[in-house]
């Protein structure tokens, strides 16, 4: 590990830094504990090459913070696991009700899409975490920017050979432009008319 400071890299040593101890991220009550106790702590981060970004490793944080801080989690530690619980279900719960709002939304955007597709597309777009366009503000909002790239995004996939194309080392963009009529053929379709299975 190595302090930048003005542009130049610093051991841990040379920045004054040597005596804390690492504490890796995963346990955000630790770390925020840790920081409490300690009078000096370090955020330390690893630049990501493929994402092209720094990303958070954990803290440098003082020793004596850091026991003081595990003791902290340790007498409330069955406290916080039913508060986790409780969490847990109430997100479940309001996935749930959101991935149902987005297929309604779809189905009302495309009411050619057959329903269990739309929710389909709604479970796969709307997973908590997973970067994917239900998950971003747009698509927390309903937008029908957000809904329609739901359903682009999964008639590329299931319904054209997009795929196959991207496996047989096609470039993606090349890959887009020779399904793109076959991609608008479906929403069109899928606008134009309501479902039989629906």
């Amino acid at each position: 590990m190595l302090v930048l400071e003005e542009g130049a890299p610093r051991c841990l040593d040379c920045a004054d830094l040597g005596h804390l101890v690492f504490l890796p991220r995963g346990d955000t009550a630790l770390t925020r504990r840790s920081r409490e106790e300690s009078a000096l702590s370090a955020v330390v981060v690893r630049f990501n090459r493929r994402r092209g970004r720094y990303e958070r490793q954990g803290v440098l944080v003082e020793e004596p913070g850091l026991t003081r801080a595990e003791q902290r989690c340790l007498a409330d530690a069955e406290a916080r696991r039913r508060r986790r619980v409780r969490d847990a279900r109430r997100r479940a719960r309001e996935d749930v009700r959101f991935a149902e709002a987005f297929a309604a939304e779809i189905r009302r955007l495309f009411p050619g899409c057959p329903v269990d597709r739309a929710r389909n597309i709604a479970a796969h777009a709307s997973v908590r975490g997973s970067g994917r366009v239900g998950r971003s503000a747009a698509g927390r909002a309903l937008s029908e920017g957000a809904v329609t790239s739901a359903v682009v995004a999964s008639v590329r996939h299931v319904d054209t050979p997009y795929d196959q194309l991207l496996m047989s080392g096609v470039p993606r963009h090349e890959a887009r432009r020779r399904i793109a009529a076959a991609v608008e053929a479906t929403l069109r379709a899928w606008q134009a008319e309501v479902s039989a299975v629906g």
